[in-house]
């Protein structure tokens, strides 16, 4: 199925020709069409349903690519990898590599709105894994560009480990162990503003200290306290034996 009117049609063909895709017949175009059609555009008839399936996607498509990629990797390490590869922060600059704004259908007011920018970016890419993994039911029309995006960062991440996002991965594996979320707690303990220790947090799991830290912000000593924690727990039991081969 093509869309109706054809300067779409051709604009959406463009996008697939950059992600090196081939001339799909499986492709579902309309599913396309709405992935890249911001709310402001249609309150209706916008990607917001489809990133929510697209939030999915993007999780199953790294967690295979980590999977084949590190197989004697351990999954607290793999939680930590995945959680960058798919951050807001990380997924804009993807879709920036195609210029994914230009293909997005967005009010002129929204469009000026450069703060907004990333997290458009972000929820379009994932819209548009979601049309691209609806259209096949599986991750054939996926992988075969975004693998590259994610073998480049997750080299990265393990030769300078503090790229890791400690707290999402850390929330990670309690969720997957425990269904629970680990707890933050945050005092002020230093001289005030401009103190690298001004703020010390502690994180908690199911009534159990994890870690320590601090910082010159709130933000801060929640980082360096899951980073401890993390650490911790990937040295201990809790954690397959297995380490990352280099």
């Amino acid at each position: 199925m093509t869309l109706s009117y054809p300067n779409r049609q051709r604009q959406l063909e463009k996008l697939v020709e950059k992600l090196g895709l081939p001339k799909q017949r499986a492709l579902k175009w309309e599913l396309l069409d709405l992935a890249l059609t911001h709310p402001s555009v249609s309150p209706e008839f916008n990607y917001q349903q489809l990133e929510f399936v697209g939030d999915a996607v993007v999780r199953l498509a790294a967690a295979e690519f980590l999977f084949e990629r590190y197989p004697e990797c351990a999954v607290g390490e793999l939680a930590a990898i995945r959680s960058v590869l798919v951050s807001d922060r990380y997924l804009a600059k993807i879709a920036d590599c195609y210029g994914l704004e230009r293909y997005l259908l967005v009010s002129p007011r929204v469009a000026n709105d450069a703060e907004g920018l990333q997290s458009r970016l972000a929820d379009s890419l994932e819209a548009v894994l979601a049309a691209l993994y609806l259209s096949t039911h599986n991750l054939a029309l996926v992988r075969p560009w975004l693998d590259s995006h994610f073998n480049q960062l997750a080299e990265e991440i393990r030769t300078d480990p503090a790229r890791q996002n400690y707290k999402a991965a850390l929330q990670e594996w309690t969720q997957a162990r425990y269904k629970a979320l680990p707890e933050y707690r945050v005092q002020e303990t230093g001289r005030g503003k401009g103190d690298p220790h001004r703020f010390t947090a502690e994180v908690w799991l199911q009534g159990k200290p994890l870690g320590k830290g601090s910082g010159r912000s709130i933000k801060a000593a929640e980082k360096a306290a899951a980073r401890e924690a993390f650490e911790r727990l990937k040295e201990g039991s809790n954690f397959s034996k297995q380490s990352c081969s280099a």
